[in-house]
């Protein structure tokens, strides 16, 4: 019988989650969103009120709220806590997923969507 793969890390997560947005590790509030949690042992399954905590992350990196791929840093982190298969998505796909699965009726603010065409990814 198939095994999910183990679940994890709340840093691990942020890790996987920035190098889905910024893949060339360009961006320093993805990277602020990062290491607001790079200590963050605790597997994501043992993490009560895991959203409040990664929100907590991307408002310590965008307090503004202003920049979109922290916000979907945060999005695809999460996303990917409760999916743990998602991690073998190519880079459109995962973001075009947590998009969906992450936002109220799988629509982004608006900023988020047109980050995301800049991406080439619709949501």
């Amino acid at each position: 019988m198939p095994r999910h793969p183990d679940p994890p890390t709340v840093a691990a997560a942020a890790r996987r989650a920035a190098d889905t947005v910024d893949p060339g590790g360009e961006d320093a509030d993805v990277g602020a969103f990062v290491a607001h949690l790079e200590d963050d042992d605790e597997p994501v399954t043992a993490v009560a009120g895991l959203g409040d905590r990664l929100e907590e992350a991307r408002r310590a990196a965008d307090p503004e709220g202003d920049v979109p791929a922290v916000t979907m840093a945060a999005a695809v982190a999460d996303y990917l806590a409760y999916r743990r298969e998602g991690t073998s998505e190519g880079r459109e796909d995962l973001l075009r997923l947590a998009a969906r699965a992450e936002f109220e009726g799988g629509r982004p603010p608006e900023e988020v969507a047109n980050w995301l065409r800049g991406q080439g990814v619709e949501a």
